[in-house]
């Protein structure tokens, strides 16, 4: 499996010549989606969810298709019928080759004040790759790869640490970057580095490495 890394949250999965992406919010890349046979949505935020960026796609390619929670899928499939598909937790589907099963129902906590909207986790065959949206959802198996949300509004470093140390990947690669400076990202890498119990790593957007 050949994983690329994509502007903050948004992730690229290829595999016997067959590609899934997730994410492609408006943070990514115009064209993160396009040449995606599967594109996999976790929730409704702008950076993790954008229009423009799903028709790019399916214009581009007449048989990709969806998998997203109800509250996007309401939202788009009136524009791609027959081509969205509603998932949640505990369900299981294959798309574009890629096995995958649905984890997780919410979204981190921003503030008590702001309601919490739904959000689901991609875990990739059988474990190969955990991405899980904008929480801090532990599967029900091993992770071998976890796309790590490193920087949020709803998270802390502590948070961070305390998932990998909770979640005991192989490996995990940085993933919602976008708000992450420069000059702040060896902090990061230190501190995450020196007491998580798993490989930290972290691509450029572009980047790839075989899984």
């Amino acid at each position: 499996m050949r994983f690329t890394k994509k502007s903050h949250s948004c992730i690229a999965l290829e595999k016997d010549g067959r590609r899934l992406v997730v994410d492609p919010g408006n943070f990514s890349e115009e064209d993160a989606a396009v040449g995606a046979e599967a594109i996999l949505i976790t929730h409704e935020h702008a950076d993790h969810f954008d229009e423009g960026r799903l028709r790019a796609a399916m214009e581009a390619d007449p048989g990709a298709e969806i998998w997203t929670l109800k509250s996007v899928a309401d939202q788009i499939a009136a524009a791609f019928p027959g081509r969205v598909h509603t998932v949640g937790h505990g369900d299981a589907f294959t798309a574009a080759g890629f096995d995958v099963q649905v984890h997780g129902e919410l979204h981190a906590v921003i503030h008590p004040d702001i309601p919490r909207i739904t959000n689901i986790g991609f875990l990739v065959d059988d474990g190969k790759v955990f991405h899980p949206g904008d929480a801090l959802t532990v599967p029900d198996r091993p992770v071998e790869t976890l796309m790590l949300p490193v920087m949020a509004p709803w998270n802390k470093i502590a948070e961070v640490i305390d998932y990998l140390r909770e979640v005991r990947p192989r490996r995990a690669y940085d993933v919602h970057d976008a708000l992450l400076t420069d000059l702040a990202r060896p902090v990061y890498d230190r501190q995450i580095g020196a007491l998580a119990p798993a490989d930290h790593l972290r691509l450029a957007p572009g980047g790839s490495a075989d899984l």
